[in-house]
């Protein structure tokens, strides 16, 4: 009877699978339509509600396996037998791993497991899943003869909306032109073939057509942007080939992409060809899978912490008043721990961080905020953490850290990609450098204002700067909405006794904001100050915030381009 009790449980668990999986290609199989309507508000939501779909999907497995198991539901000795029943359930599919994952998430609910426990999860961690995965994912391929522009156009009608393209031939002609300049140094007939996936992926105004390039002797990424023309019709707006770009577009600031795969584990696999470098987690995420996401990431990170001797130390840059932030100095990744205490000035409290977390967590992150990805009972030997850093953990984290034997478990942290302190760019680089990335902080700002993010804190420390030479914000607790702030200019002193007043003389609500201030707190060099307001002095006055409030209650919100000016072929 128990094996029998065993099999109708893990049957129930695939059942379960297969429904969420259902769900979430049914959500994001919307996207195509949304993008032909122009329903960018429709989409985002449809984003947010595929990312709430797991946790739904897994409250209801929960009640279903609770009403089948009954009394015995928390017994590990039946789970033990459940686990290779759900392992035979699954076998040869594609997506095993996928299964198993969801499997491990529905045990550690019932368990509250702290760590692993390998005689009821699926634990694997010095594999690497889709180094097996040899099945090809779907796509299309064109051997490209004389005319590179009549492949391309027969690609494009490979890929209908049911809104026409405005010219296709024109696109084809002046795509295939703007290719053959680029890669001129790849020599006379620079692209042989072409090989693109049959899914489009979509994310915000556009959809792109995702694949790679062949010439002679090398290959390269390409991804083909489409956008609504002005005049009406669908347009090619730009084409990415460098790796640079195509990472960025898939970063790990930017939003999930809508793109429907019938399997996954295949797609990863080719979109690893894109970008060696590109981290197989973050694949997982860019398409949606963010629990698979969460298993890849913490799977690569402790086969790399079983090999490496270093302590987890304090990351580099100020010291959080919000957060307690710690690393392994050989591996990129920063662990961050809530306070039980906030020092002055933060008013925040740690219900409002979490909130600010998820709010990241669902909104456009416009290539301006890093992913975070929340874990919850993992566990370290203290041997394995500097003095100072268990200190702190365990002296000022007591909510999220808690000592067990000769470990330590975080109860609760956030895990992200760690990235270069912008104030340490600043004072330890040349000049050049400092300057474009005192820049780009500059267009970061604007970037997270169009898409309805005002940081808050708008010092330099709360910024990072990728490999890649971007600003990104990551200290999210005093992050808010432009739609929520007041934007208003500094009062002019009417007396003597107001101008020479110490502190504000003028009242100020809680959601007040001066922007005029803002450089006065950044600590740069006058030259690096000046510079900045030359380049982005509009971030630098109310009036400039008040429009963009204006255009969201007008339900018409700026357009984040995510790539380059130069790569548009033509003004869209």
């Amino acid at each position: 009877m128990p094996d029998v009790l065993a099999r109708q449980a893990a049957a129930q668990l695939r059942a379960s699978f297969d429904d969420y999986n259902r769900r979430f290609r049914a959500v994001t199989q919307r996207a195509r339509g949304r993008f032909e309507r122009r329903e960018w508000l429709q989409m985002q939501a449809d984003l947010v509600e595929r990312i709430e779909l797991y946790d739904l999907c897994v409250a209801e497995a929960s009640e279903a396996l609770l009403a089948t198991l009954r009394d015995r539901a928390g017994e590990r000795r039946l789970w033990t037998r459940i686990k290779p029943a759900f392992e035979a359930e699954i076998a040869g599919l594609l997506d095993g791993e996928l299964y198993q994952t969801y499997y491990n998430t529905l045990t550690r609910r019932f368990f509250k497991t702290r760590g692993v426990d390998a005689d009821i999860e699926f634990v694997a961690l010095r594999i690497e899943p889709t180094d097996r995965i040899t099945h090809p994912v779907a796509r299309h391929s064109y051997s490209v003869g004389d005319s590179l522009a009549d492949s391309l156009d027969r690609l494009l009608e490979d890929y209908p909306f049911d809104v026409p393209y405005a010219n296709r031939r024109d696109d084809a002609e002046a795509l295939a032109e703007d290719l053959e300049r680029r890669l001129a140094h790849w020599g006379e007939r620079p692209i042989r073939a072409i090989e693109m996936l049959e899914t489009v992926f979509y994310r915000e105004r556009r959809a792109y057509l995702v694949g790679r390039i062949f010439g002679a002797e090398r290959y390269a990424p390409i991804v083909i942007a489409l956008c609504h023309c002005p005049d009406g019709g669908i347009g090619v707006d730009a084409a990415l080939t460098e790796r640079d770009d195509v990472a960025v577009l898939f970063g790990i600031t930017r939003s999930y992409f809508l793109a429907d795969f019938e399997t996954v584990g295949d797609a990863v696999v080719f979109l690893k060809t894109l970008l060696p470098r590109k981290a197989v987690d973050e694949w997982y995420a860019m398409l949606g899978r963010l629990k698979q996401a969460k298993t890849e990431r913490y799977r690569h990170f402790f086969r790399h912490f079983e090999q490496s001797p270093e302590v987890f130390v304090h990351a580099p840059g100020a010291k959080g008043m919000v957060m307690a932030v710690f690393t392994l100095p050989d591996y990129p990744l920063v662990f961050k721990v809530i306070r039980d205490v906030f020092a002055p000035p933060k008013t925040v409290r740690r219900q409002d961080v979490l909130a600010k977390y998820q709010l990241v967590f669902k909104h456009d992150r416009a290539g301006r905020l890093i992913d975070a990805q929340e874990f919850r009972h993992l566990r370290f030997p203290r041997s394995r953490f500097a003095p100072a850093v268990l200190e702190e953990l365990l002296g000022g984290c007591r909510e999220s850290v808690v000592a067990d034997g000769d470990d330590v478990v975080l109860l609760h942290c956030y895990v992200e990609r760690r990235l270069r302190p912008l104030n340490l760019l600043v004072t330890e680089d040349a000049a050049q450098e400092a300057r474009r990335a005192i820049l780009d902080y500059g267009q970061a700002i604007k970037d997270l204002a169009m898409c309805n993010v005002f940081p808050g804190d708008l010092l330099l420390k709360n910024f990072g700067v990728t490999r890649h030479g971007r600003a990104i914000f990551y200290d999210y607790d005093e992050l808010c909405l432009v739609a929520e702030c007041r934007f208003r200019e500094l009062p002019t002193p009417s007396n003597e006794d107001e101008e020479m007043h110490h502190g504000a003389w003028f009242h100020v609500d809680e959601h007040d904001v001066f922007p005029e201030q803002f450089p006065v707190f950044l600590g740069l060099k006058a030259d690096d100050r000046a510079a900045l307001i030359a380049a982005h002095g509009e971030i630098f006055r109310a009036d400039w915030w008040r429009g963009l409030q204006d255009r969201f209650r007008r339900g018409d919100p700026p357009e984040i381009a995510p790539y380059p000016a130069a790569l548009r072929l033509r003004a869209n």
